[in-house]
This record gives C-alpha cells, structure tokens and sequence, in this order.
C-alpha cells in the first residue's frame, strides 16, 4: 500500500497523477509566454513585451498588483485569435501537468463590454477547444456574471449563455467581490440556467463569511461551492454540506495570495477533510498567483501529511465533481488508481 511521500518523490507522485481542474478562469490562467505573445501583437496596450521586464511586471506582489496585471493581460483580448492564444496556453499548461479535464471559467459580459462580438468569443473557444483536444486535454466551460457588475451583467450573461450555448458550455457561475455583492438579487438568472439544464456553480465563502454559502445553496441552487474556505466556521454547513455530497473548488494558494489566509498549514482544507466534505484542489489563476495544479497537490500533501492514496483520492474527488459523463469518469477513476496501486512504487 503507497505511505507518505516527500521531497521530490512526491512532486514526481503528484505531477504523474491524472487530473481534473475545476476552478480556472481563462484570462487568470494566461502564463507568461501567452502574455508575452498577446503584448507583442498589440503593443501599444503597454503591457511589457520585453520578456524580462514582463517577468518582473507578472511576478505577484499583493493583491492589488494582481488586479493590474489581470486588468492588463483582459486589455491585449480582443478578438477571437486572442481568446485562442488564451485557451490554446491554458490546455498547453494544463497538459503538461497530466490534467484530463477542465472546467473553464469564462466571464462573456467583460469581453461584450470590451467590444468583442459574440461570435468572436465563441469562434476562439471553439478553436482552442479544439487545439486543446489535439493536446489530450478536454475543455468544457463555465460561463460566470461579474457579481460586482450587478444585475444587467446576470442577466446579458444569461442571456447570451442560452442563445449561444457553445459546444462543451456545462454550468453557470458568479464570481467578483463578494462584499456587498449579495447572492440573492441573482436567483432569477440561476433558476433559469438551470431550467436549461444548465449547473449551478456560484463563488462563496472565499472573502465572506458562512452566510454566502448558505444563500448560494439556498438561493441560487449551488451543485458546487467555489472556494468555500469560511464553511468551517459553521457546523452545521459543514454538516449540510457533507451529507449532501456538495463539491468546494478549494484553492489554497490563491486563497494565501489574497491574503485570506496566511499559508496553506493555515488553511481550513484540513478541517474539511476531517468532517467528510469532498474537496477538490484547484488553481483559480494559476501564472498570476505562481502556482501550477501539481503545485496546489503537493503543498496540501506536504503539509497535511497525505499518503499517495489520499493524494489520489482528491484526484478522484475532481473526477466525481466534475460534469463529465459517468463512462468518462469510469475511465479517468480507473487511470488513477492504476496508476496508484501499481506504479508507486517508480516514485520512492
């Protein structure tokens, strides 16, 4: 039976293991060579199109410095080549940390407000989608509301997300600041979306407390809870949420980034585990917050102390939350545990 690994057995473990992502949002995702490539093709945005000094202007900071470069990064998208370079740099990333699937977050209504036509935001997905698929990575997609944008932006979301309905979109999101962004005034828009068979799978509890959760289940019928981090500090959502079997999209990195907690030994995962939620470990903007999925795998088990089956357990965790088919799941679950139970042994 595979113990606890360490040092670089662990990264070699974890790096190897087949992955789900769950909680990535496209202009986040954007490393350091798609950014490069998006500045030279527009340089008057005055994002660096030196490679070093973009380096320097991409390395995270605080959290105000990584609004700028996220503002940035939004700037050089405009038209579908741009979404393309995005999507196609994502599932290159993605692939090369053995990740399967991903469910991708896309926020239309910033990129409608930009100036980008409808079908220059979905001739690019649809592109990349397909680059991604050549790369042995299957893309679906998330489309969000900028909560902070109110409820014009639900609603221009909901609205384009139905009429549109891309090849591979699979649920309806909310993301933005949470603070006096109250779940509730979107119920209309996720009652909707779900009526057209559409999931439910709004941010909450990452920057506010338990309440945010319980109107994002209540309210606006949450299959999924993004982030989530402040449920352990109620009982009885944590008791909710386990016997339901309701998915967080845990992001530790970011969540230090942002500074809502101040290192991963800090983080509430721990507790989540313990009470029996099923957690799965995400990136949320992986270049921008200097992380990578194997990383997000390797410091939860480094300081929780896992063993390479409960390393893997969470990478099973992302495959049952996820909205695949169940024959696709089957067949993700079995690479896993293959991979678990008889090739752990190349890792120590």
């Amino acid at each position: 039976m595979p113990g606890i690994l360490t040092g670089q057995a662990l990264r070699a473990f974890a790096h190897a293991l087949p992955k789900v992502e769950l909680h990535v949002h496209l202009v986040g995702s954007a490393s350091l060579p798609t950014v490069l490539e998006l500045a030279r093709r527009r340089p008057a945005a005055g994002v660096p199109t030196d490679e070093r000094e973009l380096a320097e202007f991409f390395t995270f900071r605080d959290f105000a410095h990584f609004l700028t470069v996220y503002l940035a990064v939004t700037s050089l998208v405009r038209d579908r080549h741009d979404i393309t370079t995005l999507v196609t740099g994502l599932a290159t990333d993605l692939a090369a940390h053995h990740c399967r699937y991903a469910e991708v977050t896309v926020t239309p209504y910033n990129h409608l407000l930009d100036g980008m036509p409808g079908d220059e935001l979905l001739s690019g997905l649809e592109t990349g989608r397909a680059r991604a698929a050549e790369l042995g990575v299957e893309l679906a997609w998330c489309f969000d509301i900028p909560g902070e944008k109110g409820v014009k932006a639900g609603q221009e979301t909901l609205v384009f997300a139905l009429r549109e309905r891309p090849e591979g979109l699979v649920s309806f999101g909310l993301g933005g600041p949470e603070l006096g962004v109250g779940r509730a005034q979107f119920e209309p828009f996720f009652t909707r979306a779900r009526e057209a068979g559409l999931h439910s799978v709004p941010h909450a509890g990452e920057t506010t407390g338990p309440a945010t959760i319980w109107s994002a289940l209540h309210d606006l019928g949450a299959e999924r809870i993004g982030h989530g981090t402040s449920c352990t500090a109620d009982p009885a959502l944590l008791e909710h949420l386990a016997a339901h079997r309701i998915p967080l999209e845990v992001c530790p990195t970011s969540n230090v980034r942002t500074g809502q907690v101040a290192d991963v030994a800090a983080h509430p995962v721990r507790r989540m585990l313990d009470h029996g939620l099923v957690v799965t470990l995400n990136t949320d903007d992986p270049p921008m917050f200097g992380t990578t999925l194997t990383g997000e795998y390797v410091a939860v088990a480094r300081t929780l102390g896992l063993t390479a089956m409960e390393l893997a357990r969470l990478a099973e965790n992302a495959v049952d939350a996820s909205f695949l088919g169940e024959a696709r799941k089957a067949l993700l679950r079995n690479e896993i545990r293959k991979m678990t139970l008889h090739d752990t042994a190349d890792f120590t």
